[in-house]
């Protein structure tokens, strides 16, 4: 028998609200098996299950916010305490309801009590905060989140708007958790290198010609396997550092920092990137960002993250300096390329350059090896067929 906790899913995060029960009482499953979703500030991530066995009980209701760690629901694994199998216990069957003395039509409740949290979906958030619409004003059947459906229908029945909301938001509020931890337990350190990108935009450009938009590769794929290749030579900037020892990853799980449209960042790993094939990256790249934006995303895109890639690149900035997620140790970032003018072969000629910066952790890493790791990004984008 074994208890499946709420999961941390990053260093921001205290507590979750399970929104789904994916798997019901009676039900197998098996190692990987999606078997709830739980909200956070980031929105509603898909947790997976590391046992093999039978559900037997849900421990925490569909609403409920609980800290990390708490037992969510308990599975029959088929193992006794002390490791001797067992045959799985039978699960009851559920009670017949008993018959109501007065027959009563159903009555539409508040999704949760006055002066509780109110639950619902991320998209139904995210369009209730576009829209100005306040929650506590909708009333959905009882025990049931509201969802988007909820509040689009609020809206077209010209339900009343909140009062604007000057704090922080929610999102806002983890990120400045997790950030102030980095910079105030971090020592960080900051490089930059220019890097000249003309010969990967002529690749990608004469690459992309004859492919249709959604088959098209974009240069992000070429810095993660940059990076990738890079982290090879150079583990240290690699994996975790936790109770004061660094632990190597053996696979590169690189996140991408990626924008939500109602404000916030998450930067959820692609996993393993040295093994993928460009197209194959591709397009987990633009399904892991569809996914994200739609504030839905799976528990290990959050946690298993070693490094991290920020790149600027659509929005005009030079360059940028990032701020280590621990339990990372390095962040890589990339500001826009542009036309400027460098010296080749003893002539002044326009070519597409760009910043690379690096933010490390001190504890594990210097100046020297960091230094040698942007020079080895460098090389490899300088060789795009290889990658």
């Amino acid at each position: 028998m074994s208890d499946f906790l709420m999961p941390s899913l990053g260093a921001d995060m205290e507590a979750g609200t399970l929104m789904e029960q994916v798997v019901a009482v009676g039900q197998p499953v098996t190692h990987g098996d999606i078997i709830a979703v739980v909200e956070t500030q980031k929105g509603a991530i898909e947790i997976e299950c590391y046992e093999t066995g039978t559900v037997t009980e849900w421990l925490v209701g569909i609403g409920e916010s609980v800290p990390v760690g708490t037992p969510l629901a308990r599975i029959d694994t088929g193992e006794a305490a002390d490791g001797q199998t067992v045959e799985p216990a039978p699960v009851p069957e559920p009670e017949k309801p008993k018959p109501r003395a007065v027959a009563e039509p159903p009555q539409p409740a508040p999704s949760v009590p006055t002066g509780t949290r109110i639950v619902a979906s991320p998209a139904a958030r995210r369009l209730a905060a576009e829209k100005g619409v306040d929650l506590s004003a909708l009333s959905v059947p009882s025990g049931q989140p509201i969802r988007h459906a909820d509040v689009a229908a609020h809206i077209t029945a010209g339900g009343k708007t909140a009062p604007q909301d000057t704090g922080l938001s929610a999102m806002r509020q983890a990120i400045a958790a997790a950030m102030s931890r980095s910079k105030r337990e971090i020592p960080h350190f900051y490089l930059t290198h220019q890097v000249d990108l003309t010969t990967l935009d002529d690749f990608i450009t004469e690459m992309n010609e004859t492919r249709a938009p959604e088959d098209r590769v974009l240069p992000p794929v070429f810095y993660l396997c940059a990076m990738a290749r890079a982290l090879k030579k150079y583990p240290e900037f690699n994996g975790h550092f936790e109770g004061g020892t660094f632990t190597p990853a053996k696979e590169a799980h690189i996140g991408l920092a990626i924008a939500l449209r109602g404000g916030g960042l998450v930067a959820p790993a692609l996993f393993d990137v040295a093994a993928q094939e460009r197209d194959g990256l591709m397009a987990q790249m633009r399904d892991l960002i569809g996914r994200v934006r739609a504030g839905r995303f799976k528990a290990r895109e959050l946690s298993d993250a070693t490094i991290t890639l920020t790149s600027l690149g659509d929005r005009g900035i030079d360059g940028l300096f990032g701020v280590i997620y621990p339990p990372q140790v390095a962040i890589v970032g990339i500001g826009t390329p542009a036309l400027r003018p460098r010296v080749v072969d003893g002539k002044v000629v326009p070519r597409q350059i760009a910043t690379l910066t690096l933010a490390a952790d001190h504890r594990v890493s210097d100046g020297h090896r960091g230094a040698l790791f942007l020079r080895a990004i460098d090389r490899f984008l300088q060789e795009p067929e290889t990658l």
